[in-house]
């Protein structure tokens, strides 16, 4: 037991003098929380009458929203950062073994929701603000949106009950148990709120696995040894 601890402090200390650049990328999904976070914000000044406490942000990337051109530019680096992000930290879960094999699973769930949501999301933007009833207003909604959020719910408890069970590991799954229940509140709350306050409800749920993607690759840059204990 006393051989392992020291083993960590000093993989922690090599870690904190010498970082690859697989750490320096995780970063990456901080700059991509900052690009989505300025798009959310900035893009309804190109959306006359938007309402951000009633309208959902996928509104402001409609095929016809006037906001789409802006929101494009402004979110540019939103989805590539935080795939590269996601992917690296996936490769250094899975190379240094570094967690137990249920936070792991939940890793690659959550990178294979980063996926879905990607390109999904690219291929069937919504045609028109709110929903319009079309063939991909139906895929957005019912299949990629779906598929979004049971994966994203589904990597969140695995990496929650699997940081729980592992010392050196409870901060990070504290962090992912905020980010379920940031999930949790929006999927319920857009079914259960009056249609004036749909927008901001929602925002918990989108703004839930970048955030989390965010904090994944904070802790990449850290060597995910920052909490083993001493």
């Amino acid at each position: 037991m006393e051989q392992n601890k020291d083993d960590k402090r000093r993989n922690r200390e090599d870690m904190e003098k010498k970082r690859s650049m697989i750490h320096y990328l995780g970063l990456f999904g901080v700059v991509s929380l900052i690009s989505y976070t300025i798009a959310v914000v900035f893009s309804p000044l190109a959306y006359p009458g938007y309402d951000w406490m009633a309208q959902a942000v996928s509104d402001l990337s409609a095929q016809n929203a006037p906001s789409k051109f802006l929101w494009e530019q402004l979110s540019a680096l939103h989805g590539v950062c935080g795939m590269v992000s996601v992917m690296m930290v996936c490769v250094f879960v899975s190379y240094k073994k570094v967690w137990n094999k249920m936070m792991r699973i939940g890793i690659y769930l959550f990178a294979v929701m980063n996926w879905i949501s990607n390109v999904g999301y690219k291929l069937f933007p919504l045609s028109d603000s709110g929903y319009a009833g079309t063939f991909i207003d139906i895929m957005h909604v019912y299949v990629i949106t779906v598929l979004t959020v049971l994966l994203s719910i589904a990597s969140l408890v695995f990496i929650t009950i699997g940081g729980f069970r592992k010392d050196g590991c409870r901060s990070l799954a504290g962090w992912a148990l905020f980010a379920l229940l940031m999930m949790f509140t929006g999927a319920i709350g857009t079914g259960i709120v009056p249609k004036a306050y749909f927008g901001i409800v929602e925002r918990f749920s989108v703004f839930a696995a970048t955030s989390f993607n965010a904090v994944l690759g904070i802790y990449l840059f850290l060597g995910f040894y920052t909490n083993d204990k001493k």
